[in-house]
């Protein structure tokens, strides 16, 4: 685990021997305000990934321009029912409580969505420990002119990340001398960030060439596109879309190396490696999902001409709806302000990127440390 000038400040392990429970919270930094970041649920999780992720949000956070801190959340979950589950987050939600509101505000992450956020927050019994809470779990707080009001929850289910991806890519696209309008993309990962962004995207005129999820492909026939509406309905409901496109299933390895505009990646870590670095063939790459890839290897994108939007710049629209939830802000409020935040800093990074003749990550980045430099002064 990597310590600095900026953190982390805390790193908690929590144990319950009643039932096996094991967890990690790491607070990186909380200059900006409570240290801000979701729990995942996996059966891998440790201490080191959950310090590294929390790293980001302090950087992701910073660059977004909100008031919040860097921190991350995780459970060791090897899988079991919905009540083991259950027991699991209630157990992690207590045993971390004394950091909660002050010092860590909880949100969704890999495996844990709106159902275990409610869980979480009714365990503490503090509505305000957690966002991405269900729509209709509300609390009743007094506005600024003396009037009672209610502030509900935000799912990240509505697709604000994607949102957000989407919103990236097409400053990405104007960057490079492209119009969104016809663009070609493919899409590592069809989950709740790929398939918004898929979705958005579309209405925006771009042409979705493949898709990929669950260990295989779907790749669009020569001179057509995919059928994204379909696609989409069939995932909201939770069928397979291999069971309803009209192409064939293909190997996973071909979606990095379709020819197109826009390559999104918006599945899990290291998606794009030694092994497949030289078969990419587009020329943005926008990453929706966390450390996608090394940042050598953006580097040597980066020096190949390929433009890579990082993704602490690119799937912030996730913390950004947060943000909005934290503010009392409804869903149409927070659409708006993913976009306004993510628009205005993806401009901001690449000119920088631009002018600079440094990488966008180096840019992202060093506008994040000077953000929280000048909190230091």
């Amino acid at each position: 685990m990597q310590y600095d000038d900026l953190g982390p400040e805390h790193v908690l392990m929590v144990y319950d021997p009643k039932i096996g429970m094991r967890g990690f919270l790491v607070i990186d930094n909380t200059l900006l305000g409570p240290g801000k970041g979701g729990f995942r649920m996996t059966e891998n999780v440790t201490a080191d990934e959950v310090a590294r992720l929390a790293r980001a949000m302090t950087l992701k956070n910073s660059l977004a321009g909100l008031p919040f801190g860097g921190a991350k959340g995780g459970i060791v979950w090897n899988g079991g029912t919905k009540e083991l589950k259950k027991k699991f987050v209630e157990s992690y939600a207590r045993a971390i409580k004394p950091f909660l509101v002050k010092k860590y505000i909880s949100a969704p992450d890999v495996a844990v969505g709106e159902e275990e956020i409610r869980w979480f927050v009714e365990a503490v019994g503090n509505l305000r420990a957690a966002t991405g809470k269900p729509a209709n779990l509300c609390l009743e707080v007094i506005n600024g002119k003396g009037k009672k009001t209610m502030r509900c929850g935000i799912p990240h289910e509505f697709g604000s990340t994607g949102w957000g991806v989407a919103q990236a890519t097409r400053i990405a696209t104007e960057h490079a001398g492209l119009d969104i309008k016809g663009a070609t993309v493919a899409l590592d990962g069809f989950g709740n960030v790929g398939s918004f962004a898929a979705k958005y995207l579309t209405e925006m005129g771009a042409r979705v060439m493949g898709i990929s999820e669950h260990g295989g492909s779907l790749i669009a026939k020569a001179k057509e596109e995919l059928n994204i509406p379909k696609l989409f309905d069939a995932k909201q409901k939770g069928k397979s879309v291999f069971d309803v496109s009209e192409s064939k299933k293909s190997p996973y390895s071909k979606i990095f190396e379709l020819p197109v505009d826009i390559l999104i990646l918006a599945s899990v870590t290291d998606v794009i490696n030694e092994t497949n670095k030289d078969k990419v063939r587009a020329k943005i790459i926008v990453e929706g999902a966390n450390i996608p890839m090394s940042e050598y290897i953006e580097e040597e994108f980066f020096k190949k001409g390929i433009l890579v939007v990082p993704d602490f710049l690119a799937n912030a629209g996730g913390v950004i709806s947060s943000y909005a939830e934290h503010r009392g802000y409804n869903p149409k409020d927070m659409f708006h302000t993913v976009e306004k935040k993510i628009t205005e800093n993806t401009r901001e990074v690449l000119n920088m990127s631009k002018n600079k003749k440094i990488s966008p990550r180096k840019a992202a980045h060093e506008i994040a440390l000077a953000r929280l430099g000048e909190k230091k002064k």
